[in-house]
């Protein structure tokens, strides 16, 4: 059985440097039901592995959160260092048909984005929900469409951002390519395939090339978040920070010059089993 659920822990965290009490509610809510559904199959919250990433690193109140968390379902989380994570992600990610050695991962997450190599790798601060709390407040007051200049901000952070990259893309053997993990980039692929259903065999196979996710910018761009949600492939709770992740996507397909990305449905859930 393969479950996800969006639940939103860090919102927020980018501004207050904690979770929120509803943040908090929502997630402890999910976790519940998950260990229910564990003690359906007679699984012990301690034979649970379960981790906490950017934004846990981030709040202040993280070590509270989670001992609540202990408290009340049993799961015993441990958080990631930003290296851990990313190499985590890149253990995970690969497909049987994508070689470590010549293989890049992209791991776009609320609150960072990790890149990594089989050689190494590192986590950046930006991410879907940060930089939608940060740049996008259009979004964020009402559910409009961003404006020219909330765009081009965000656009420029996260140039600024990848220049940091070069170096590592530079020790990059030619034949390297980047496949892209997590919620969007398998919503962009889903979206690609005008799909209503999640195929995960399916968006597997998903080629983007810079244009084409460029194109899904300019889209998300003008669109507000109810007519985002109308689009095939796109859930409720990501239509609103979807443009900010779909732009680091792209702008890490031009900047550092890889043209395009594969997809993989897989990634840290996989990685942390393998490398603890």
């Amino acid at each position: 059985m393969d479950v996800s659920r969006i639940v939103r822990l860090g919102q927020g965290v980018d501004k207050n440097r904690a979770f929120l009490p509803q943040a908090m509610e929502g997630t402890l809510t999910c976790l519940r039901e998950y260990r229910k559904s564990i003690d359906q199959y007679q699984i012990l919250p301690s034979d649970v592995v379960a981790v906490a990433t950017s934004q846990a690193r981030d709040a202040r109140n993280s070590a509270e959160f989670f001992s609540r968390v202990k408290a009340e379902t049993g799961f015993e989380f441990r958080t990631l260092s930003g290296d851990d994570e990313a190499r985590a992600t890149f253990e995970g990610a690969l497909l049987d048909d994508t070689p470590a050695e010549y293989t890049a991962v992209i791991d776009i997450g609320g609150g960072s984005t990790e890149f990594m190599t089989q050689s190494g790798g590192t986590s950046l601060d930006m991410g879907a929900v940060r930089f939608t709390e940060r740049f996008f407040k259009s979004t964020l007051a009402d559910g409009s469409a961003v404006t020219d200049e909330e765009f081009w901000k965000c656009q420029e952070a996260i140039d600024q951002g990848l220049q940091q990259l070069t170096p590592w893309r530079a020790a990059q053997v030619e034949e390297v390519s980047l496949l892209a993990v997590a919620g969007t980039a398998t919503t962009l692929a889903q979206w690609h395939l005008l799909s209503p259903v999640f195929d995960g065999k399916a968006i597997d196979r998903v080629v983007l090339e810079a244009g084409d996710v460029h194109r899904m910018v300019e889209e998300l761009k003008w669109r507000n978040v109810s007519e985002r949600q109308q689009l095939t492939g796109i859930e409720k709770g990501r239509a609103d920070v979807l443009l900010a992740g779909a732009m680091i996507l792209w702008r890490t397909l031009e900047v550092l010059r890889y043209g395009r990305c594969r997809i993989s449905t897989r990634g840290l859930r996989y990685g942390v089993l393998r490398v603890q």
